[in-house]
């Protein structure tokens, strides 16, 4: 049940980080804060398709 996703920043549009996920425990979006190293500071990086 795990699948591979891809976390994009909201401010920058960058693809920075890969994760994973178990889809039946978290069926809603990922959202976490990561460091961005374009901006250099921590933005809320959402996961995408």
């Amino acid at each position: 049940m795990r699948v591979i996703v891809t976390l994009q920043c909201t401010e920058s549009g960058d693809r920075n980080y890969i994760t994973s996920k178990n889809k039946r425990n978290h069926p809603e979006r990922l959202e976490l804060k990561k460091y961005s190293p374009r901006l250099k500071r921590h933005t809320l990086h959402r996961e995408t398709k």
